[in-house]
């Protein structure tokens, strides 16, 4: 039987392949009395029936190949599709995302979700993922025909949102330039090119706030510091209070990579919602997280007396990272380089080391190592025990009380901006 079936199935697509739709539809149609969970010939046949408005029928096929090949991304969004004629908007998101969480890098899923968008009116959530697919997809001479037409739009969609945005950082932050001394005023028109996607940055790489024309030095001296000599001289006192959450809080040092099905996880794939990098938060993204900030107090006070970088919806950050025995952090790149970031290191075996652009360093109980982490960086524990650290960010100490300012402003426009739809 599986020879006349792959028999079946080849002149089934040769029939659609010269446009004689009603043999293949035959054609499918016995291949389906013969095995009747066969996916390729009731996805076909879905197909089919769609063609013919049959949208009951096309919906049922394909809902029935996806029993029978439930990763498939194609059927599901073709089922997308047929839900979206049937008016069911609901459905068709579903249906979308399912296919992404499929298969993240499916391109036609990637342009059917920024299509969704564009139609439900959020054009800027929708450029994002345009601009997403312009990533996915191949460099433009190798643009399949039959994508073309959406990729075209996408490049358009994507320019648009840049020039928009651009145009917004202009004149958001007209009132604030004025403060600015007239030698750091073009690092302010580059950090707001970049920001809104006209450009890319030099040397560092910042995930979302870029300052143009900053050094990207890998290690800070720590003599720029004043208040280093005091959070050292805390160590023991912060470990214990390490040492308390972790013996009777284990349960809140959380995954730190905790990506949603359906988003590309990239090098973060081996740590996704896994225990071997884990945190106890004390603040997150500006917000200071109470609770564990009152179980350990001595903590809690040292980092009030050190000036944390104030960054709107992105900083202070601070918490106790626990690296797991032989685990690796993989190269990456932070936020923005108008902070910096320390550790304060607290439980160090052998062989952890830290590196951060070409220069590899070891971490030294007590004694705060302070980098800039839209450098390339990674952390490695290659001992059999636990590696901890206090993780806080601190201002670029290159930056004046004005540019603070403007990097408060740049991104608190950003918010706005896409806070609108």
């Amino acid at each position: 039987m599986n020879d006349q079936v792959n028999a079946l199935v080849q002149a089934a697509g040769q029939a659609a392949n010269s446009g004689r739709w009603q043999d293949a539809e035959r054609l499918w149609g016995q291949v389906r009395a013969l095995a009747p969970d066969h996916p390729q010939a009731l996805y076909s046949l879905g197909v089919h029936a769609f063609q013919r408005r049959d949208l009951m029928g096309a919906l049922e096929l394909l809902q029935a190949a996806h029993a029978a090949a439930p990763r498939d991304p194609l059927i599901l969004m073709t089922t997308g599709v047929v839900l979206r004629e049937r008016g069911d908007v609901q459905g068709e998101w579903e249906a979308i995302n399912a296919a992404l969480t499929a298969d993240p890098y499916f391109l036609p899923g990637l342009i059917s979700k920024a299509g969704f968008l564009e139609r439900q009116g959020r054009a800027k959530a929708a450029a994002g993922v345009y601009r997403d697919v312009l990533k996915v997809a191949p460099p433009q001479p190798h643009w399949p025909d039959s994508l073309r037409p959406q990729l075209l739009h996408a490049a358009k969609m994507v320019e648009d949102h840049t020039e928009a945005f651009a145009a917004y950082l202009e004149a958001a932050l007209a009132g604030p330039r004025t403060a600015i001394e007239t030698a750091a005023a073009g690092r302010w028109a580059e950090a707001a090119s970049i920001m809104s996607g006209r450009s890319k940055p030099y040397l560092s790489d910042s995930n979302q706030l870029y300052v143009p024309r900053l050094p990207a030095i890998p290690f800070h001296d720590r003599a720029q510091f004043t208040w280093v000599e005091a959070l050292e001289a805390q160590t023991d006192l912060i470990r214990e209070e390490l040492q308390a959450a972790l013996a009777d809080q284990q349960g809140e040092f959380s995954p730190y990579i905790a990506y949603n099905p359906g988003e590309p996880v990239n090098q973060w794939a081996e740590l996704n919602h896994s225990n071997r990098w884990s945190t106890y938060p004390l603040w997150r993204g500006g917000t200071p997280v109470q609770e564990h900030l009152d179980r350990c107090p001595k903590t809690a006070q040292a980092l009030r007396d050190v000036e944390m970088a104030e960054i709107g919806g992105l900083c202070p950050n601070a918490m106790f990272s626990a690296l797991a025995p032989h685990t690796q952090i993989p190269p990456h790149h932070g936020e923005t380089n108008a902070r910096l970031v320390v550790h304060l290191p607290l439980v160090v075996p052998p062989n952890c080391t830290y590196r951060v652009g070409f220069e590899r360093t070891g971490w030294t109980v007590g004694e705060v190592l302070i980098f800039d982490d839209t450098i390339e960086h990674e952390a490695r524990n290659d001992s059999d025990e636990l590696r901890v650290v206090l993780i806080f960010d601190v201002w670029n100490p290159l930056l004046s009380k004005a540019e603070r300012e403007m990097v408060q402003a740049m991104t608190e426009a950003a918010r706005a901006f896409n806070a609108e739809g």
